[in-house]
């Protein structure tokens, strides 16, 4: 007898193939798949999804979620667009393994502003410890990559420096461990301190040591790297042919402030990828970036730790250095809302912009930004505009790219792609424009993350698969989350399992913590 019978549906079972009608049941965490009739099988519970898609659940390539997710343990922002699986550890900024506890608390601080500063459930130091802490805790799957950062200040330090034969040796030797332990890969974010005080050769010798492991090289590009347009990109390429290891470009598009074009940067893919190289991207569509508001501060002011960039942030002589030096990233300081205030006196100035908080505190927008990043103990986040809209649709429909939300779910006016990445893209590529069939969109939703990770058992609907299954309506689904109202739900998910576990319920969550961590070549 099953447990579930999901009847009626088309399914589409993400390997891009033509959607058939059929029966997807469902015993204990295991598919099966009925293509006749399934009237005679016996059971507990059947939902009929006549006019509905039923199709794996989806798998999201960037998330920013490894902390969050452990306060807020039902994650409604993603579980309810149909995310039944994150990469979490991304922009080289994750959380283990650290060698020291004061070392992890502080990293915890620098980056607040990105990946939340929640209260969390326990303490870990390995890969092994922080994967335990989300096992049938959380309500969707989690698979981790080991971002450069931790390694580097575990066994360099804080300091803009190169690392030594010793230390370089030391960073693979965990980065090793972390991999036996169940991590999928490196990660790095070169535009974070310290993780960007790595130069080219160093991430090349840890590519090296996670490829040899069976990992991916996931990264957020060194975007002031030489012309700021191509260079990252070649950079990156570099890292993964030097080090034989696949290279993932992640939230790869092209911005507005790029003179180039779209095509200058997919070329670099397409002829990378036609030399026998193995890359792949992701990519979301909204017009907006958002990150911790300390991305604006210039590395030299991180040299020595969170203490040290403090003392910048407020000695006379540091603010004049930044007064010179720092500029918004991609339109101007009125475009760069500010979000995630706990003080209860800077609360004014949630979703309010830059240039408007200045304003209000009749200050330039420098001392702005150090006076309330001291207060807010480094917290703050911002969403602003990044990507081009007229060339993201180049860069989502390419056969390479697959999903990813780069989902900050912090304060009152988070980035709304945090709340309708994937609805979105069902919406506007499927039904709205037709550039994408529906099956290859859910292939990249899916199945091609799945093989991206080497996640064997998830990504499509096929028996002995595990169930993590969504049905949504392709005629309704779409996102009504703006950035002025960026926190609701989207329309069309009705229905999604986790491990067999239906998580939400005719659009509404049931409280159910199915999800569990993936571990990289284990069972």
């Amino acid at each position: 007898m099953l447990d579930l019978l999901i009847n009626n549906g088309l399914i589409v079972d993400g390997s891009g193939n033509p959607g058939f009608y059929g029966s997807v049941g469902v015993k204990g965490d295991t598919i099966h798949i009925f293509r006749g009739d399934s009237s005679g099988m016996e059971s507990g519970r059947v939902i009929d999804a006549k006019s509905k898609v039923v199709c794996p659940g989806f798998i999201d390539v960037h998330a920013h979620s490894g902390l969050v997710i452990l306060a807020e343990p039902e994650h409604h922002p993603k579980v309810r667009q149909g995310i039944t699986t994150e990469l979490v550890g991304v922009d080289g900024n994750s959380y283990a393994p650290f060698t020291s506890h004061d070392d992890f608390l502080a990293f915890f601080e620098l980056n607040s502003g990105l990946d939340g500063a929640p209260e969390l459930p326990g303490t870990w130091s390995t890969v092994a410890e922080y994967l335990d802490m989300f096992d049938g805790k959380v309500a969707v799957n989690i698979a981790y990559i080991i971002g450069n950062s931790p390694l580097r200040i575990s066994a360099v330090g804080w300091d803009e420096r190169p690392a030594t034969d010793a230390e370089q040796a030391n960073m693979r030797a965990m980065l090793r461990e972390g991999m036996e332990q169940g991590a999928f890969g490196l990660s790095t974010g070169l535009d974070y301190p310290p993780g960007s005080y790595a130069d080219t050769n160093e991430l090349v010798e840890l590519a090296q040591e996670a490829g040899r492991h069976g990992g991916i090289y996931h990264t957020h590009l060194r975007n002031k790297l030489g012309d700021q347009f191509l260079d990252p990109v070649k950079e990156a390429l570099e890292i993964g042919q030097r080090g034989e290891i696949p290279c993932h470009l992640t939230h790869f598009y092209q911005k507005l402030t790029h003179s180039g074009s779209a095509g200058q940067l997919l070329g670099l893919v397409d002829d990378a990828a036609a030399n026998g190289q193995d890359v792949t991207m992701d990519c979301f569509h909204y017009a907006y970036s958002s990150t911790r508001l300390l991305i604006l501060i210039p590395e030299w002011a991180f040299n020595g730790g969170p203490e040290k960039l403090k003392e910048v942030l407020r000695s006379p002589e540091g603010r004049e250095r930044l007064r010179q030096e720092i500029r918004p990233r991609s339109g101007s300081f009125t475009d760069l809302m500010l979000t995630n205030f706990k003080q209860p006196h800077n609360r004014r100035f949630e979703g309010k912009s830059l240039a408007e908080a200045a304003e209000m505190l009749k200050q330039g927008e420098v001392d702005t930004i150090c006076d309330l990043s001291l207060d807010e103990d480094l917290q703050i986040s911002y969403v602003s505009p990044g990507p081009s809209l007229e060339t993201l649709p180049d860069f989502i429909s390419h056969p390479r790219t697959m999903v990813g939300t780069d989902a900050v779910l912090l304060g009152d006016y988070p980035n709304p792609r945090s709340y309708g990445t994937f609805p979105t893209i069902l919406a506007e590529y499927v039904r709205e424009t037709g550039r994408l069939t529906l099956e290859e969109t859910i292939r990249k939703m899916t199945s091609m993350a799945a093989l991206r990770l080497d996640i064997r058992d998830r990504g499509m609907l096929r028996d002995g698969m595990k169930a993590d299954i969504v049905v949504f309506d392709p005629s309704t689904v779409m996102s009504p989350a703006t950035r002025a109202q960026p926190k609701q739900f989207p329309v069309g998910i009705d229905y999604v399992l986790v491990n067999g576990a239906v998580v939400v319920d005719q659009g509404r969550h049931t409280g159910a913590l199915a999800g569990r961590a993936l571990r990289h070549g284990h069972a």
